[in-house]
């Protein structure tokens, strides 16, 4: 071997700096961050965001089936005609049935003073308070005469006559009869729900239903006639039943 061969440097492996080459090639490289000024920028040119519409619920009825906008089920209860009322009174309130005047008071209620009827109603120990000039709107109203009452036993011994409609839908126009506050509107209800013996029973909510008039219907004819409650229920039963 010569002295030129011996001082010649030695030359790198070409492998091995091509396979550096390659790992430098493939080092990814870091993500660019974007400026915060420019993510400003562009989060205040994106439209707002549109709330989405509120969607109402469903209207369930009984038996769980959904169903339409409720309308009315009957009128709008009309005015009671213009009375002076004084204590010791029975009257009528629609939704409340028979109560008795307690007093009449001159009341301040957040600074407005007003003219209060107090009706209690002993059964349910309430004490309602009705401002003079809303009784008539509110349709309170005194006792039915006895000559009203007459034409009331009359549609008790009137034909039943019942709907060929579905029950959730009859219910609601019983419970609306009985809160409208008329006599003649609730015996129709107990007309309708009594059953004679050989009829077919009732159903657990007709049996409510016809149970909640007549208990309305009585209170009244109670009042009227100066009777117990139970005394006056059974007089109705009475002329259910009579031919």
């Amino acid at each position: 071997m010569t002295d030129k061969q011996k001082t010649a440097p030695e030359k790198k492996p070409v492998k091995l700096a091509t396979e550096a080459a390659v790992t430098e090639t493939v080092k990814p490289k870091p993500a660019k961050v974007a400026k915060p000024e420019m993510a400003e920028a562009e989060v205040a040119a994106a439209p707002a965001p549109v709330p989405a519409a509120p969607v109402a619920p469903p209207v369930i009825m009984h038996g769980g089936i959904p169903a339409g906008p409720m309308r009315p089920l009957s009128p709008p209860r009309a005015p009671a005609k213009a009375e002076n009322f004084v204590a010791g009174d029975h009257v009528v309130y629609p939704t409340h049935g028979v109560g008795k005047v307690d007093r009449i008071a001159v009341e301040e209620i957040a600074g407005h003073t007003l003219e209060l009827i107090c009706i209690t109603f002993d059964e349910n120990r309430m004490t309602l308070r009705v401002p003079t000039n809303k009784a008539r709107t509110a349709g309170l109203r005194k006792l039915a005469s006895k000559k009203q009452f007459d034409d009331v036993l009359a549609v008790l011994k009137g034909r039943a006559r019942i709907k060929r409609t579905m029950w959730s839908r009859r219910a609601q126009e019983y419970e609306a009869k009985i809160n409208s506050g008329d006599p003649a509107a609730i015996a129709e209800v107990v007309r309708d729900l009594h059953r004679n013996a050989g009829q077919p029973d009732q159903s657990f909510s007709e049996r409510q239903i016809y149970e909640s008039a007549l208990d309305r219907l009585a209170a009244e004819y109670a009042a009227l006639e100066q009777l117990e409650k139970s005394a006056a229920i059974e007089k109705l039963i009475a002329h259910l039943k009579s031919e």
